[in-house]
């Protein structure tokens, strides 16, 4: 508990304290993408007070302590919404373990899953996608009229017939998709900041779905948040994740290290080339200044070489892209995901695969590089 009240302490003057002085009510600001027009809504739109409004007489019930689930109730908590919340999980599991320890009390704000649905106006469906499938038939009994069904995920309504995941016609049904790690979720909370997310809308029984699913979106910790469906949201969240945010670019890393190595060069050589400039120094750059700005500020000789090369990586990638997003598109990955995702052996077989990680030699290399950073030296 004393864990507890120094997180509220900390979220309270970096985020909920601050969003508690914001201007009361603000004009949502159009803005122009690479010339495409967007509506923007940010967390000033939604202060702490105007959030407590919305949710007055709303109990929610969070299903799923994963790393989105404890994250998303622990700002909740945090963010105006304590005394509102209900965490349910299997009992006696990990995770009901975990949630103890981050002050959830058994028979109180702890329950089994059932029970927790019963109870919540707003049931927060936060469970993996492949969980989500196989407790839908313990959810569904609970979701009567006029209650909100939450995601942060648009898998299990988009391929509906895979997962049998088919929400009542007399429910609001809204979605609230960080764009990051439930751990990067709670901590940027913690640091007065807030992750981007997509928010979408599925069902407006209520006529207030939309303005639900905003304020639950500061609620949970987004900073900036934009509109899309549950199609999109998924189909773009698959290919990020396959692709340019961990699949390809542990390929790219690979690849590269691969033939540095098969050309006598060193591992750590061949380490600090591949990743350890890349994670440490540019990408940085890129995130703060763009793309641009980082080969602006690199040497001529850097610059000329990229600016040549990243046509041919272009080329090379595109028609890869193109046949992840079809797969995603088509339900093909998503039916992968579900039968390897689904096995009683997932979490055995898992292990082995990131075993293979681990033991690569390039990873091996990068640990030792992480350790002789100055910042971890004793």
């Amino acid at each position: 508990m004393a864990l507890r009240s120094l997180a509220m302490g900390v979220a309270r003057g970096g985020w909920a304290g601050r969003a508690a002085g914001a201007a009361r009510s603000r004009s949502l600001r159009t803005m122009s993408f690479g010339g495409t027009e967007e509506e923007v809504t940010e967390r000033a739109d939604f202060p702490t007070d105007k959030i407590q409004k919305i949710f007055a007489d709303d109990k929610f019930a969070v299903i799923g302590y994963g790393v989105q689930g404890r994250a998303q109730s622990m700002n909740m908590r945090d963010s105006g919404l304590d005394g509102q919340i209900v965490i349910g999980l299997r009992e006696g599991g990990p995770s009901w373990k975990l949630a103890e320890s981050d002050g959830w009390v058994p028979g109180e704000t702890l329950l089994p899953i059932a029970d927790a649905a019963a109870q919540g106006s707003v049931i927060m469906y936060l469970l993996s996608d492949a969980g989500q499938k196989a407790s839908w038939s313990t959810i569904q009994p609970h979701l009567t009229s006029g209650k909100s069904l939450y995601f942060s995920h648009g898998f299990s309504v988009t391929y509906k017939d895979d997962t049998g995941v088919i929400p009542p016609e007399d429910v609001d049904v809204f979605l609230c998709a960080p764009k990051g790690s439930g751990t990067t979720v709670r901590s940027l909370f913690l640091e007065g900041r807030g992750i981007n997310s997509s928010v979408a809308i599925h069902q407006d029984v209520s006529g207030n779905a939309r303005e639900r699913a905003f304020a639950l979106g500061v609620a949970i910790g987004s900073g900036y948040l934009y509109e899309t469906d549950f199609k999109k949201e998924v189909y773009s969240d698959l290919t990020g994740e396959r692709g340019t945010l961990m699949g390809a670019i542990q390929g790219l890393f690979l690849a590269q290290y691969e033939v540095l190595r098969e050309n006598g060069h060193s591992p750590s050589e061949a380490f600090n080339e591949t990743v350890e400039e890349a994670t440490q120094s540019l990408y940085p750059l890129i995130a703060k200044n763009g793309m641009d700005w980082m080969y602006a500020n690199c040497s001529t000789t850097a610059q000329r070489g990229a600016l040549d090369w990243y046509p041919k990586f272009y080329a090379a990638s595109k028609p890869v892209f193109a046949e992840l997003y079809s797969e995603v598109a088509n339900g093909n990955e998503a039916r992968r995901t579900l039968d390897c995702n689904s096995k009683p052996t997932y979490a055995e077989d898992l292990e082995k695969e990131l075993a293979v990680l681990r033991e690569h030699e390039m990873w091996s290399a990068g640990r030792i590089v992480r350790e002789l950073r100055p910042e971890n030296q004793k």
